[in-house]
């Protein structure tokens, strides 16, 4: 008989690389811009995932000077601090933290209507 070079696949896992990269539960740290319907036509835009790092007083003044409503930082048990402002923001918002170089793009998910 003929020697053959023949190999015996291991358990060969696709997924090891991708494990291996993501170390946290998500990879991504995500801002979310989101619309709340309070009565009628009134609404209220809510930041939220932004880093612990940045000042959001700061950056709420900045935000209600650029887009002329009123807004508050809100301390909620589950998600942290979130910005919310008056009115429909959410394309405002989003441009704002990019130019900023608050968030990158990609990081940003709009949510509502």
């Amino acid at each position: 008989m003929s020697e053959f070079n023949v190999q015996i696949p291991s358990a060969f896992d696709p997924f090891a690389d991708a494990n291996a990269e993501d170390s946290g539960a998500g990879g991504k740290e995500y801002v979310h811009v989101r619309i709340q319907q309070r009565n009628g036509r009134k609404s209220l835009t809510t930041v939220q995932g932004l880093k612990k790092e940045f000042s959001y007083n700061k950056i709420l003044k900045d935000l209600k000077k650029e887009f002329c409503c009123n807004g508050t930082v809100v301390q909620d048990p589950e998600l942290g601090q979130v910005i919310q402002l008056q009115g429909d923001q959410r394309k405002n918002v989003s441009t704002f933290l990019v130019q900023a170089g608050i968030v990158k793009k990609e990081n940003i998910k709009i949510h509502g209507f």
